[in-house]
């Protein structure tokens, strides 16, 4: 038996949510916050009970709150708070007011992959997702999902096609067997490229997502 109240406390929550009973276990994390209330960790367990368990946006957001304003700099919080706002482009202004705020505390590849694709499908902000695309591809070259979310991107709605061809040339380096991205390449080159190697003019679209 653990002698840590909280990690108790969590890890009944987390049975009785597993089993089903997510009623149950927000009834657990609830009545430890009684005796515990600046835990952000045993809050941000309720919260994300509150939100995927019981569909509780409102309740589980509110909980959220609760732990930035006990702690402004936690991550996981943030993180949270992003997801569920991104889903409706009406919070774009302050979900990115709270992305830049998340970018400051973790500035990580991952993180500038995931604004980028904020940037680009909620801000359809197309300069600044490559630019952070960019940010996210100097940090780990060789991550295959930001090579390709970035040629999605130079394809489809910056049009610039000899990047792109970059971009697809690296994605096949680092996965030489994958027949979609070839099949995207020569379309490219068939398409876009003149037998010289030069662009040709054309509103044709790629890897649509």
């Amino acid at each position: 038996m653990s002698s840590d109240p909280a990690y108790d406390a969590c890890s009944k929550a987390k049975r009785q949510y597993d089993s089903g009973n997510i009623q149950g276990a927000v009834d657990t994390l609830e009545e430890y916050l009684k005796t515990d209330p600046h835990n952000c960790k045993v809050r941000l367990q309720l919260a994300q009970h509150i939100i995927y368990g019981l569909k509780n946006k409102e309740y589980g957001m509110m909980q959220l709150d609760v732990i930035l304003d006990l702690d402004p700099d936690f991550i996981d919080a943030l993180k949270a708070q992003i997801s569920i706002l991104a889903e409706d482009k009406k919070n774009n202004k302050v979900t990115n007011e709270k992305f830049q705020r998340l970018l400051e505390l973790d500035p990580s590849s991952d993180m500038y992959n995931t604004y980028a694709r904020f940037l680009r499908n909620q801000m359809v902000d197309f300069p600044k997702a490559a630019e952070y695309y960019e940010k996210a591809i100097a940090i780990n070259p060789n991550r295959y999902e930001y090579h390709q979310n970035y040629s999605a991107l130079l394809l489809n709605d910056i049009k610039d096609y000899e990047k792109a061809k970059q971009e697809l040339e690296i994605l096949m380096e680092l996965k030489p067997g994958d027949y979609k991205v070839k099949q995207n390449y020569d379309r490219l080159m068939r398409e876009k490229f003149d037998k010289n190697g030069n662009v040709k003019k054309s509103r044709f679209g790629f890897l649509r997502r």
